[in-house]
């Protein structure tokens, strides 16, 4: 985690933000939250692919802005894909296992936050059906967080 995400052009660097990349470092304590999982892909070498932190109940996610408020919403932060993995599905896969935990446990909708440095990953999200939901937007120190929004369907 702490290696990909201090690459992302126009992402704040280690030193600039020291607490967050400790929580990139410790990215197994939120599994200690009730209902987080780590969901992690292993290349066929067996070597770590990528990995996601899954909430079940957005009151344990953690962030800023008012994403902690949402009801019946479930939603994953942290996703990351190895530099060496980049480009073969990963971040999709990890993302789908998301979406379907959230189905699983019957929530409503799927809440994520991104940044301009990862807008790679935008189309990605949009495709899968999230949408922009700037109420959910917010600031985390000099940098622009960006909320989506999932909507699931339920018999």
């Amino acid at each position: 985690m702490v290696q990909v995400y201090s690459q992302l052009d126009g992402f704040p660097k280690p030193e600039e933000q020291p607490a967050y990349y400790q929580l990139l470092a410790n990215i197994g304590d939120f599994t200690q939250k009730p209902g987080a999982e780590l969901l992690v892909a292993v290349s066929e070498q067996n070597e770590l692919a990528g990995g996601v932190v899954f909430f079940h109940d957005m009151q344990h996610y953690g962030s800023g802005g008012t994403a902690t408020q949402e009801k019946d919403a479930a939603g994953f932060r942290l996703l990351a894909v190895a530099p060496d993995a980049r480009g073969k599905g990963v971040g999709k896969l990890l993302t789908l296992a998301c979406i379907q935990k959230a189905n699983d446990v019957g929530r409503a909708q799927v809440i994520i936050h991104s940044t301009k440095a990862m807008q790679t990953a935008w189309a990605m999200y949009e495709k899968l059906g999230f949408e922009r939901a700037q109420e959910l937007d917010f600031m985390q120190g000099a940098l622009p967080v960006f909320g989506f929004r999932l909507s699931l369907k339920h018999a």
